[in-house]
């Protein structure tokens, strides 16, 4: 199989390409082209690429492409991976939102509306562009917000499937709490991407998620960055992004005096650069494992040996709620378990969500369908209302202000707002 990653400069880049090596006989594939308009990084990215590969033995072509038509032509699988404005937007998506007193994240509250903005246009134009030269092809998004990046690819029509790295990792972590190995796991995971809890972990049939709490709540919790009575009060295990609605205030006060992730990041990648620069590395270097992203590959790698081997896995996905969480609407986009296949993602019949977590997720959800709203069409009075919409924000003076500033600030990016 043919596989285009797009955004292939990216320094996530050999964390996938060590998966597609090691697990070789789950997915077996025989091109290999990486995408993207930084030539200097894509060299450097794939270099380092063709020698994890070429170490392996993988007998996979590896080649690259600046134009995105010449290398995603006749795929049979394109990974999107972009980060529209690089590190030093992300930096604005987690510091202006701040000057409001609001949490500054890349991907939740004002921060994720900032990336959806700059972010979905982009995304939509490339799988136009692919549909055009690849029209068999399936779109797997990883580029974030996952969900709001997704809902507006299936909204215009697009073969695609949202992909997110919170679920396998608790797996793992799991997994090695138990001291079993991962398969051996499942996960009742349910909400939506970057607002998910584990409300099951199923271990030979039987929830073991009351064990795991009793026996290793502590280290649980120090994972999720919530105090440990939270987990035996809610009998649920809240993804880390839960902090930012659970300890809103806290998580500000320490943001206003600390660093921004982007800037450690930034860090981190150009340590990697100068290493995949090495002639002589050919491993992943463990460095990649603090640049975030675990188990990546591992996700990657099995969800596409589904989509094109015999299928019948379960994977946690970004899909079309379609009746899975009876109260919401049908096309929103929901992340839950799902039986998937060539033909797609079947998603599993779900327990009835309490309140307590109903409540959150009909709440974000309607925030992301305006959030696609407002990335599309733009405006500042529907970047307000989506920002009016989203519980970490949700006041018409603060809404009012932070759109203004999010479009001051991401202008060079938004077409509809270039005009000065």
């Amino acid at each position: 199989m043919k596989l285009a990653v797009v955004g292939g400069g990216s320094t996530y880049t050999p964390e996938l390409v060590d998966g597609i090596a090691r697990l070789r006989a789950e997915l077996p594939v025989t091109e290999l082209v990486l995408i993207d308009t930084d030539e200097h990084r894509l060299g450097l990215v794939a270099g380092v690429s063709a020698r994890i590969l070429n170490r392996a033995g993988h007998p996979a072509r590896l080649s690259t492409a600046t134009e995105l038509e010449k290398g995603v032509a006749g795929a049979d699988a394109v990974l999107i991976q972009l980060r529209v404005g690089g590190q030093a937007m992300r930096h604005q998506d987690e510091t202006v939102p701040l000057e409001c007193g609001c949490v500054g994240q890349e991907t939740v509250g004002a921060g994720g509306l900032a990336m959806a903005m700059r972010t979905v246009r982009v995304v939509l134009d490339v799988a136009e562009r692919v549909a055009a030269v690849a029209p068999k092809a399936w779109i797997v998004d990883f580029t974030n917000p996952v969900g709001i990046v997704t809902k507006a690819l299936l909204d215009a029509g697009h073969r695609a499937i949202g992909l997110c790295n919170v679920a396998i990792g608790f797996q793992r972590r799991f997994a090695a709490l138990l001291d079993v190995e991962p398969s051996r796991i499942a996960l009742d995971h349910v909400g939506l991407n970057h607002l998910t809890w584990i409300r099951a972990v199923y271990l030979r049939g039987e929830d073991v998620l009351p064990r795991l709490i009793d026996q290793h709540g502590e280290a649980i919790a120090k994972q999720i960055g919530l105090p440990e009575p939270v987990l035996h009060r809610l009998g649920v295990v809240p993804s880390y992004y839960l902090r930012y609605y659970y300890e809103h205030d806290a998580v500000v006060a320490e943001q206003k005096v600390g660093t921004s992730r982007a800037s450690a990041v930034k860090e981190v990648e150009d340590k990697l650069l100068e290493l995949y620069a090495d002639p002589s590395v050919d491993t992943k270097p463990d460095l990649l494992t603090s640049r975030g992203g675990a188990f990546y590959s591992e996700a990657a790698v099995a969800l596409l040996a589904s989509l094109f081997g015999e299928g019948g896995d379960v994977h946690v996905v970004n899909v079309r709620n379609n009746g899975t969480l009876p109260f919401l609407p049908d096309n929103a986009v929901v992340e839950v378990p799902a039986t998937v296949t060539s033909a797609g993602a079947q998603t599993w019949p779900v327990a009835p969500v309490s309140p307590l977590l109903a409540g959150l997720i009909g709440h974000v959800s309607a925030y992301e369908s305006l959030a696609v709203r407002a990335a599309i069409t733009g405006g500042e009075d529907l970047v307000t209302e989506a920002l009016l919409a989203h519980p970490l924000v949700g006041q018409i003076s603060v809404a009012e202000r932070l759109a203004g500033r999010l479009i001051e600030v991401n202008r060079d990016f938004l077409p509809w707002a270039s005009v000065r």
